[in-house]
């Protein structure tokens, strides 16, 4: 009894069901219901890497930076050109993978990604990219969603802004707190000392006030006190051997920190 799938990565926290886009689905404002669906989103400096839409032979197809010659690259990652990017948050009918799916029309690209081991060793990683999917569907569509529905957390640095006070969970989405005057996240950039989940909770003793914070650069070996606010931008760098202790209630506001805690203005 079930019409349409809707799939998303495991890491895209702003991925949930939108009852617009179901409604959508099911009630097409020309009468022909959409086989597939693509949620795209605005592109920003921070998303050059993400696959985008293109028309090809009356299909849409989605272009992954894997399959970019290395002479375009640059062209590829270029925010004017290609202005949006795949969320990877997809609706699908069910009748229509069936069909396709019984006749072996579903035809995905390999590509080809070489990978480095944690030892050392090269390797080359085959992959299929569920959204190239859309080149096989009838009436498929890309749906430009605001930037919340795309919130991925693949690093520290982005758990960083999901368990800061800059989001809210609201029935089973996270929303950007009122408070923050931009809508646009802060860039976090967490060093190596903050890779593994244990060492980065270790480092923290509760998560910085970030409501007004643009810019966080952490790199050495780095602790943060209770109730620390961070304003602007901030810059703390140990330097090898050092260690940093972020002192409790501290307010940092366009500081840079470094050595042994010399505190300077930005």
């Amino acid at each position: 009894g079930k019409e349409y799938i809707f799939v998303s990565n495991i890491d895209n926290l702003g991925a949930t069901v939108d009852l617009y886009i179901l409604n959508h689905l099911m009630n097409p404002p020309n009468g022909k219901r959409c086989e597939f669906v693509m949620e795209v989103t605005n592109k920003t400096r921070a998303d050059v890497k993400g696959g985008t839409l293109t028309q090809y032979e009356n299909k849409l197809r989605l272009v992954e930076i894997a399959q970019v010659p290395k002479a375009h690259v640059d062209e590829f990652k270029s925010v004017s050109k290609f202005k949006i990017f795949n969320t990877n948050n997809l609706w699908i009918a069910l009748s229509a993978i069936k069909r396709l799916q019984e006749k072996n029309a579903i035809d995905m690209e390999i590509i080809v990604n070489p990978k480095t081991l944690d030892g050392g060793l090269n390797v080359i990683q085959l992959e299929t990219a569920v959204g190239a999917a859309i080149k096989s569907f009838e009436n498929s569509l890309g749906i430009n969603v605001p930037r919340s529905r795309f919130l991925p957390v693949k690093t520290t640095s982005d758990l960083l802004l999901v368990m800061s006070n800059l989001y809210s969970l609201n029935a089973g989405s996270l929303t950007m707190s009122e408070k923050r005057e931009f809508p646009t996240v802060p860039l976090v950039k967490l060093g190596s000392s903050f890779t593994k989940v244990q060492d980065y909770l270790r480092r923290f003793e509760s998560i910085p006030d970030m409501l007004e914070l643009d810019h966080l650069t952490v790199s050495g070996d780095v602790t943060f006190g209770k109730n620390v606010s961070l304003k602007g931008t901030v810059i703390i760098i140990a330097n090898h051997g050092d260690r940093i202790d972020i002192p409790a209630g501290a307010l940092l506001e366009n500081k840079i920190v470094s050595g042994n805690l010399r505190i300077l203005d930005h």
